[in-house]
């Protein structure tokens, strides 16, 4: 038995949060996410705050999508705040219960751990999971099917970007919404819970032909699905840019070129 190290004996080997042998700069990626994160968060909230400059032509903020006061006029007669608000739990919820994103905010703001072979803040009666607030962890999978219809919103407003006053034509902002439907839907749709859906719970893959076809389907997400990381970083950065880009232009900071032959103060003037 002297040899052997009993996982108790390692427990009491941690000499306290961020204690580690390592000389590498372990420290900078949670101190990076927590840049990026909390950036991210100040910039959201304060964005649907404002309640204004979400709307310009034919784009739409990817924070107000679906355009709730447009769709029920009414809405602001009993809602004093953003309808944004209604909404954006939505995509909040998908993001915080991801399973990528728990990696990042659990190591960046929780220390749990910080890094490999760092040593974490030493708690008492750890759960995981299984307790209140964590415990919603469990409703990712719900959260995916609300947006996955988010995502398929955002391909309807990438559709209407190309779209002025009845004439086709296309601005900086329609590629800019573009590209935030693109990497917003490979983020969705690279999500484990996509990924056990299309095959999950299954024994047999060549029993007949819908399994085979189910099978060749998640070989495909699982593709994807090593990307997963990578779309998370990248939608996070293009659904904020695509907010800010549409207020500039919206506000007049910026006067956008379009092959609609009108600069943004023509396109609000006709709008009033």
């Amino acid at each position: 038995m002297s040899g052997t190290v009993s996982p108790r004996m390692m427990l009491n080997r941690n000499q306290g949060a961020g204690h580690t042998d390592r000389r590498d700069a372990w420290w900078l990626e949670p101190v990076l996410t927590v840049l990026a994160l909390g950036l991210f968060t100040a910039y959201a909230i304060w964005s649907v705050m404002q309640n204004n400059h979400y709307v310009w032509g034919p784009y739409l903020s990817p924070f107000y999508s679906p355009n709730l006061a447009e769709m029920f006029p009414a809405i602001k007669d009993w809602f004093a705040f953003s309808p944004a608000f209604l909404v954006l739990w939505i995509p909040l919820g998908f993001r915080g219960t991801c399973y990528f994103y728990r990696r990042a905010y659990y190591r960046a703001f929780f220390w749990d751990p910080p890094a490999c072979a760092v040593d974490e803040p030493r708690g008492q009666g750890y759960s995981g999971e299984r307790a209140f607030p964590f415990v919603f962890q469990n409703l990712h999978r719900y959260f995916f099917y609300l947006a996955a219809l988010l995502a398929l919103l955002h391909w309807t407003h990438a559709f209407q970007a190309f779209f002025y006053q009845g004439q086709f034509g296309m601005g900086v902002g329609t590629f800019v919404i573009l590209l935030d439907a693109v990497f917003l839907t490979l983020y969705v749709f690279s999500c484990h819970s996509w990924r056990h859906l299309l095959a999950g719970k299954k024994d047999c893959f060549s029993c007949d032909n819908f399994t085979k076809v189910r099978h060749k389907a998640w070989l495909k997400q699982t593709k994807l699905n090593e990307h997963h990381m990578f779309f998370a970083w990248v939608s996070l950065f293009t659904v904020g840019f695509a907010d800010f880009y549409v207020r500039l232009v919206a506000s007049g900071a910026f006067q956008e070129w379009n092959t609609w032959g009108l600069l943004a103060g023509n396109v609000l003037k006709a709008a009033h």
